[in-house]
């Protein structure tokens, strides 16, 4: 019996070692696949946590660092509101915070508190961060700005009506309101009807150029023939008619490269050639002008014809002619437009395929050469005789523009450099006024570089 009891010992011992034997090996091989840095199990909760607490933490549940114009310790876990100084203590290794003096000892920032929400408010700030304005949306109540809206709305229905019922007021009294298309239509037809009088077509002309400084408008003028209509109308016989006709013209064409195709293949540059060579009354030059001007300008084509046509030499007729001296400075001006308008697109750093075809369409255009020809190096300095300062600072821009290819011309010309002289000594006074008022870059000391930089080329 007791050898029985001893055997079934022996038994249980021996199982209880092969099966430690096989859990050891099972082990090695798991560490060997995997290592498992072993814990505490009262240090794994500890972790998980912690690890819980950082996932969940909202900045308003930490404790609150008040701050004050003294340092502090800032404890860990700390919230630090924004907008403070802070610094490492070098003697005790912790971080400390106080709010930021200026030079009296002063600050603009306050601390604010609402429930569970704080913050820095700068008060001295005119100005507010992002963080600042959503917490400021925040703290908005929205029944407050429902009740705003709402005694705002009934504000704006007891001041004005419905356009519904402004509509029918209108309709009761048969006011009807138009578009700005329908007007104009209206105002083609009444141009264009036979039995107008005179006085009838200058006002439809009259009312129709305040309509075609739109660009949708002009182009709808086009379209409904109203444009071959207004360039026909620069062969009438009544100096009024040929006068708004061209202002029309005109004012379409600005800026409008739709309407300037048109024109020009209406024939409009041709009829304002005629207008600006042959004897007319200075108003309809000047409006003419205008229109020639629109229709020139960003439109390289237009410009090849106007010097095929020769154009270029029309406008030498008019710059010396007599009685258009107000005109003298207007033809100038457009001359410097164009050769400045093909330089700044040439320079242009654009590889574009459109900006090259626009390249190739400028290098067509060979305005400055013609002027060089036809003696514009003469022409254009005789304005600086003008006490106009505007006047002056354009003929000298465009003076600097040419003077590469008329240095001999104006070398040669008799008192142009005692008069560039003149003009510096009356510029330096000017300039030096201006400074002394607190203009550091004035109008007058931009002229005064211009004077300079044409006599130096000069020298």
């Amino acid at each position: 019996m007791k050898l029985g009891w001893l055997n079934l010992i022996l038994l249980l011992i021996s199982v209880h070692c092969l099966n430690y034997s096989w859990s050891e090996d099972n082990q090695q091989q798991r560490v060997s696949a995997l290592t498992v840095l072993e814990q505490p199990e009262e240090n794994i909760g500890k972790r998980k946590e912690e690890a819980t607490v950082e996932d969940d933490l909202d900045p308003e549940d930490m404790e609150v660092f008040y701050p004050t114009n003294e340092w502090q310790i800032i404890k860990p876990g700390q919230a630090i509101p924004a907008g403070l100084h802070v610094r490492l203590n070098l003697e005790t290794g912790k971080n400390e915070a106080k709010f930021p003096n200026d030079g009296n000892g002063k600050n603009g920032l306050k601390y604010w508190k609402q429930g569970n929400r704080h913050g820095m408010v700068n008060t001295d700030s005119k100005s507010f961060t992002a963080e600042e304005l959503k917490r400021a949306l925040k703290l908005i109540k929205q029944d407050g700005l429902i009740d705003i809206d709402e005694s705002h709305q009934e504000k704006v229905q007891k001041t004005f009506r419905p356009i519904k019922e402004l509509m029918e007021d209108f309709e009761a009294m048969n006011v009807v309101m138009e578009t700005d298309m329908e007007i104009i239509n209206k105002l083609v037809s009444k141009f264009n009807n036979t039995s107008a009088t005179l006085e009838n077509k200058v006002a439809a002309l009259y009312n129709l150029e305040y309509y075609v400084h739109q660009v949708d408008n002009a182009q709808h003028l086009t379209a409904i023939g109203g444009l071959q209509l207004v360039i026909n109308a620069l062969n009438a016989t009544e100096p009024h008619i040929q006068e708004n006709a061209a202002f029309v013209l005109g004012s379409a064409l600005s800026g409008n490269p739709k309407v300037q195709i048109e024109a020009m293949e209406a024939g409009a540059l041709q009829k304002l050639l005629i207008l600006l060579a042959t004897d007319q009354p200075v108003s309809i030059k000047k409006k003419a002008l205008f229109a020639f001007s629109s229709m020139l300008r960003h439109f390289p084509f237009a410009q090849q014809q106007f010097l095929k046509l020769g154009g270029l030499q029309v406008l030498g007729q008019l710059f010396q002619a007599k009685r258009m001296e107000s005109l003298r400075i207007r033809v100038m001006t457009l001359l410097y437009d164009m050769v400045m308008e093909k330089k700044l697109i040439q320079e242009a750093h654009d590889w574009s395929t459109q900006h090259q075809e626009k390249c190739h369409q400028y290098d067509q255009v060979n305005l400055l050469p013609s002027m060089l020809e036809q003696d514009w190096c003469m022409l254009v300095p005789q304005l600086l005789m003008s006490t106009e300062h505007d006047t002056r600072e354009k003929v000298l821009r465009t003076m600097n523009l040419m003077i590469s290819s008329c240095r001999s011309e104006y070398q040669a010309m008799q008192g142009l450099s005692s008069l560039l002289n003149m003009l510096r000594s009356e510029y330096e006074e000017l300039a030096a006024e201006e400074q002394r008022e607190g203009e550091q870059d004035g109008y007058f000391l931009g002229l005064l570089h211009s004077a300079n930089d044409i006599i130096k080329k000069l020298e």
